[in-house]
């Protein structure tokens, strides 16, 4: 039985009474500020396999829906299956992202063509910015110092054998995968092994530079799991403001990016390291646990993405979809922080 217009607005009235946190982030929150770059992204519009020649039946979604659902996706960490399914069965979803109750949500297999045009457009990064542009239009422009880490975010692993795994690591493509074409396709010739803390990761590695004081991640970049911390830090810390201090673990000690920081004129607040014959002096210790008292903020930033979007791993296959995947995240980050400091700041008032 379909529900009628009145059903509709008693559930959502319901809803909101309850605290429906989707609102909430809809009202703080002008998503039409991605528009430009949406229609720019999907300017393509992927047709559904249920579509038919005749042009019959349900109408693609528009750009601002599809992104809609695919934010859905990342913050609650869910398969396009199983965000097909939530569209259809929860009044806040399909009210979040403007769809009627008495409509079909799009299914999978469109939602995995428009996050395969994020990839292909490559436009996850110009979204982040704009969403960067108004964070400094809303007042939280970065006027604290800069911190950069990296987390290890997993993805399926590949069970390949010796004699591929070298050929993987020399940017070739084994010529075992080439002849089966199926298989290929699900071989991520990208990913990389590394070590930590004495266990085996496979994946890719998040690294962000974030600022101190309202914790919104800044820029980013994607890498294979092995690529050492200190490698796109440079990078990273060149994009931050000039004039503010520039915080890192000992991973982070290099000349290269001292002189990053100099060159920008950023106070060097990089943890010191000890060697076997030479270790830290009382002093130095006393001076890591003054900024480490800063640098961990950092750590809220992962632990959100890890525990409230359970974003320990990806389901993606190869950099391009990583850096969707990974990118996204941080995108959904930064949005959740953001409406996070605005409610902070009207309780304080």
């Amino acid at each position: 039985m379909q529900l009628g217009f009145f059903d509709v607005e008693d559930k959502y009235s319901k809803l909101s009474k309850l605290g429906d946190p989707l609102e909430k982030i809809s009202k703080l929150v002008d998503f039409s500020l991605f528009d430009n770059e949406l229609h720019k992204a999907f300017h393509e519009r992927p047709k559904s396999k249920r579509s038919n020649p005749k042009n019959a039946g349900r109408k693609p979604l528009n750009p601002m829906q599809m992104f809609k659902i695919l934010f859905l996706k990342k913050l609650f960490n869910l398969s396009n299956e199983q965000v097909e399914f939530q569209l259809t069965d929860r009044h806040s979803f399909q009210r979040f992202v403007g769809l009627s109750p008495n409509k079909n949500a799009p299914d999978y297999t469109t939602v995995w063509r428009y996050e395969e045009l994020l990839a292909k457009k490559g436009k996850l990064k110009a979204l982040f910015k704009q969403f960067e542009y108004f964070l400094a239009e809303q007042g939280f422009e970065a006027k604290t110092g800069a911190i950069v880490d990296a987390t290890i975010v997993e993805v399926p692993r590949q069970r390949n054998n010796r004699n591929e795994n070298q050929q993987i690591k020399q940017g070739k493509t084994p010529k075992s995968f080439k002849d089966k074409p199926a298989m290929l396709a699900q071989k991520d010739l990208d990913a990389r092994w590394t070590k930590k803390n004495g266990q085996n990761f496979y994946g890719y590695k998040n690294h962000i530079l974030i600022d101190a004081g309202y914790k919104l991640v800044r820029d980013y970049e994607v890498t294979p799991a092995s690529t050492h911390d200190s490698q796109p830090a440079p990078h990273l810390f060149a994009s931050a403001l000039p004039d503010f201090p520039g915080y890192g673990d000992s991973a982070y000690l290099s000349d290269d990016i001292r002189e990053v920081l100099k060159k920008n004129g950023m106070e060097d607040r990089i943890n010191e390291k000890g060697y076997k014959h030479k270790p830290l002096t009382k002093e130095q210790e006393d001076s890591n646990r003054e900024k480490s008292h800063i640098r961990s903020r950092v750590e809220h930033v992962f632990g959100f993405m890890v525990n409230s979007m359970n974003g320990k791993s990806v389901r993606s296959i190869g950099i391009k979809r990583a850096n969707v995947q990974i990118g996204f995240s941080n995108l959904v980050y930064n949005i959740c922080r953001y409406c996070q400091l605005v409610k902070s700041d009207a309780l304080r008032v």
